[in-house]
Order: C-alpha cells, then sequence, then structure tokens
C-alpha cells in the first residue's frame, strides 16, 4: 500500500476511532446524568472533530489532580472546626433550631464538616456601593488580618477604593491576604494595582491559575473557578452574598447593569467558619500555614441566631449544593421565595420546584429581564411553561442585571451567598453560602425580595403561549444541551 493510501486510510479510521473513545468516555464518566451522557454522545457523533475537542476542553469535570491534593491537604492540615466549636461555644454559643429545620443543618454539615453554631449576628446591607463602603470601614478598623478572595475584583471606582483601603492596612501593619480568581479578576491581575497591593506587603494569590493556555487541558478544565465572595476581619467580622469587588454599573458588561446584589454583614462564631473556608483555599494555593487562626480564643458568645457555611467545589462530593437547594424546597411549608441569575437546573432541581408549588406552596423565583448570557437566557426560559403549569409564580427583574442568589423558607430561613441554580454552580464552581434560621433577619431578606418582585413582570401562561415556534425550538435545543454546556 501506498505512502498516500496509508494516510487517506488514516484520515477516516482515526476520526471514527477518537469518536468511539470519548463516547465510551462519555458514558462511562461517573456522576452524570444519563441526559448529560446522551448530550455528550449526540455532540462527539454529529460533529466529530469538534464534539472530541470540546469534551477533551469541557467534557469531564476535573480541576487537576495535583490542585485537588493540595486542597485536600490543606483541609486535613486544618484543625476540625466541629472540634473547636464543641470545645469553646458556652450555653448562648450552642445552635437552638426548630426540629423541622434541623435536617437542612445536617445536609450541610454533611458537605462541609461545618456544624451549625449560635450566637451570631447580622445586618443586610443596603446596596453594593454602601456593602463596598462598610467593607472598607472594617478593613481600617482591623487591628490583625484582613482576607478578602472575589471570583471578579475590577479596577473601577470601588474596586480602587478597596486596593486602596488594603494598602493602608498593610503598612500600619496589619496582615493582608488577598486571592482573586485567575480568570475572572484578570483585568486587574494584569493592571499595575495587582503589583502595587504586592509592594505594598499585601500578600495575593491567584485562585486556579490557568497557566499555559495550551497546556491546560491536560491539567483539568480551564472553566472550573473560583465563584467565591468571603471577607474576613480580625476573626471578628465576615460578609457573605453575591456580590463582587466592583461597581454596580459593572463596566465590562455595562448595558446589563445596574448590578443589583445582596450582601450581609456576620459576627460570631460563623466567622470562623468563613476563615476556615478562606483558609483551606488560600492554603491550596500558597504554603503557608493559617491553622493558627483557627485556634485563636473566639469573643464572648452574645444572644444571637443559629448559621452554617456551606463551601461546595472540587473537594465536596458531587450533588452537593443541588441537595442543599432541594432539601430547602422540601422543608417549605408555607412559602419559597428565590432569586437567582441564572437557572439552568438539573432534573431533581426542576421537578423539587414544580413538587414544592404542586402541594400548595407560595412558590415564587425571581430572574433578570434582561441576562449578560444569551445561552443561559434561553436555557432558563425553556423551563418556564413546566414551571408555570405546576404553580410557580416567575417574576423577571426589570431594573437592571438581578445578581442576587438568595432563597427564604416560611419567612424563616434563608440561603445566601455565591451560587446559582445552574449546572456551573452545582458542577464546575467552587461556592460558598451561609444558612441561617432567624425569623427577623429572613423578614428583612423577604422584603428585599419583594422590592424585586414589585420591580418585575410577572410571566404567565399566556406570554409563554405567544412566543412563536422558532423561539420555543431555540429555548429548548439550548436546553438540551445544558449538560454540554
Amino acid at each position: 500500500m501506498s505512502a498516500s493510501a496509508y494516510f487517506g486510510w488514516a484520515l477516516v479510521v482515526v476520526p471514527i476511532a477518537l469518536q468511539i473513545v470519548y463516547c465510551v468516555r462519555a458514558l462511562l464518566r461517573p456522576h452524570r446524568e444519563p441526559a448529560s451522557r446522551l448530550a455528550w454522545v449526540v455532540v462527539i457523533v454529529v460533529a466529530p472533530v469538534v464534539g472530541v475537542v470540546a469534551y477533551i476542553l469541557f467534557g469531564d469535570t476535573n480541576v487537576g489532580r495535583r490542585r485537588i491534593a493540595r486542597l485536600r491537604d490543606a483541609l486535613r492540615r486544618l484543625p476540625s472546626l466541629t472540634e473547636i466549636n464543641a470545645a469553646d461555644m458556652d450555653g448562648e454559643g450552642q445552635p437552638r433550631v426548630p426540629e423541622r429545620y434541623a435536617l437542612l443543618y445536617r445536609v450541610g454539615e454533611s458537605i462541609s464538616n461545618y456544624p451549625p453554631v449560635g450566637a451570631n449576628r447580622a445586618q443586610l446591607m443596603r446596596d453594593s456601593d454602601t456593602t463596598i463602603d462598610a467593607i472598607i470601614a472594617d478593613i481600617d478598623a482591623a487591628t490583625d488580618h484582613v482576607h478578602l478572595l472575589f471570583y471578579i475584583w475590577l479596577p473601577d471606582n470601588n474596586g480602587l477604593k478597596m486596593v486602596e483601603a488594603v494598602k493602608r492596612a498593610a503598612r500600619r501593619g496589619v496582615t493582608c491576604r488577598v486571592m482573586v480568581d485567575d480568570i475572572g479578576s484578570r483585568r486587574l491581575i494584569r493592571s499595575p494595582h495587582w503589583s502595587e497591593m504586592a509592594s505594598a506587603k499585601v500578600l495575593t494569590a491567584r485562585a486556579l491559575p490557568v497557566g499555559i493556555a495550551l497546556l491546560r487541558p491536560f491539567k483539568g478544565r480551564v472553566d472550573m473557578r473560583n465563584h467565591r465572595k468571603i471577607v474576613v476581619i480580625d476573626n471578628k467580622i465576615t460578609y457573605c452574598g453575591s456580590q463582587n469587588c466592583a461597581d454596580p454599573a459593572f463596566t465590562i458588561k455595562a448595558r446589563y447593569a445596574p448590578w443589583v446584589d445582596v450582601m450581609m454583614r456576620f459576627e460570631g462564631p460563623i466567622v470562623l467558619q468563613n476563615q476556615h473556608l478562606f483558609a483551606s483555599d488560600w492554603m491550596a494555593h500558597v504554603k503557608e500555614d493559617l491553622s493558627p487562626l483557627m485556634r485563636e480564643p473566639m469573643p464572648q458568645a452574645e444572644p444571637g441566631f443559629t448559621a452554617q457555611v456551606i463551601g461546595t467545589g472540587a473537594a465536596a462530593r458531587y450533588s452537593a449544593m443541588p441537595e442543599m437547594f432541594i432539601s430547602l424546597m422540601n422543608a417549605a411549608r408555607r412559602e419559597l421565595v428565590i432569586s437567582t441569575p441564572y437557572y439552568v437546573p438539573d432534573e431533581p432541581i426542576q421537578a423539587a420546584l414544580c413538587a414544592c408549588a404542586h402541594r400548595g406552596i407560595a412558590t415564587s423565583i425571581i430572574f433578570p429581564q434582561r441576562n449578560d448570557s444569551w445561552i443561559v437566557a434561553a436555557a432558563s426560559r425553556s423551563y418556564y411553561r413546566e414551571l408555570l403549569d405546576a404553580g410557580v409564580a416567575i417574576h423577571e427583574y426589570a431594573g437592571g442585571l438581578l445578581h442576587a442568589k438568595t432563597m427564604t423558607v416560611d419567612g424563616e430561613v434563608t440561603l445566601i451567598g455565591s451560587a446559582n441554580l445552574d449546572r456551573r454552580s452545582f458542577e464546575l464552581n467552587f461556592e460558598n453560602n451561609i444558612l441561617f434560621h432567624d425569623p427577623a433577619l429572613t423578614a428583612e431578606m423577604r422584603a428585599r425580595q419583594q422590592s424585586y418582585i414589585d420591580a418585575s413582570m410577572p410571566i404567565d401562561d399566556r406570554m409563554v403561549a405567544r412566543w412563536s415556534k422558532p423561539h420555543q425550538l431555540w429555548n429548548n435545543a439550548i436546553a438540551m444541551l445544558g449538560p454540554v454546556l
């Protein structure tokens, strides 16, 4: 056989062999729904070259063996918060929660190994600018350390105000550790302000660094990102919510502005759990042991509510975040209200949300009217008809891009944090949330959710029925590829 004949034979056989190999790989990958396996097989068969390349880049949920090993080593070195809380918590610090909600905290503890803790206090921030100003005021009052972790930190007005506050703290001897996601905060990292922080003796780290782009697929998925937003100051104060370190105008996507976020400022034993979560990320990237911070004596416990940090990511079990969301949905007896910018659910999430409405629970969900991701917007709307048929009230917020990720149950329990109801938060991103039981604070959160609803357009069956067939076809086709995207 001539060389040209061998070459022609290889052009036919090699692509088919690669298709078979990656179809088998997609079918054998653990922790994947049948719909996801089917979607990948269809993509690989229909578009052989594009499908195989796409699977190599995005098919496996893999952040890299070395990174997982470093993260697990960091978690092994950090002291157990269960033991610390048992030793340090006095009567006020013991968790107090109605029995019907105790299961929620058991689910949360099974995810992150953080037990529920009492004696917490919190304040709901008024808006994004107020949040930044409050964080800066706390940084200016810090005496020992400042820890900041953001998925997106922009070199805009609010971002640079935060840079200057951290530099001021470092210059007066406060230990400042700043970690940002390598992709989400690339504009800050590439700006002079990043090196200026280091020159001011701020300790900096890039979460999940990309490195050489061409080699990234061999080390893990490039789109598995650290989506957390964590602020810890002096082991006394922490912030949790949806807000990145940026202006509400969000200049990189200004056409969707303002970005509407929600944050809470917490004090009490819950701070140590967010500290532990930050320390695990830091120690997985930097050769510095933050264990001593976990062993510092806790302040005198004061009356407060029970709360728990829930951190998910590559080191947690596969189904962690969906389990938490579904448990909250199942716990509702009167009302469930959710706000999320991105809704690309798996089948159990969609079924649980519909079941909640079917059993007579007043179930509402709030989305942004204009989404910064056209893919997510189309996929989300493909689920509207089923949600409406079940009795879920759908609202599309018209006052900007509603970026708040909140869930309230029966006016008593709140989940706030960084996780969306989408597959990225379920399978790819490192997320952080706080679950708490406090009717008074939940009432404030519920009022904030109501302000979103009041500024929204209600979606009903007639509106969805008026969508054209091409519109419906587009939405459903994009949703079908949800497991791939």
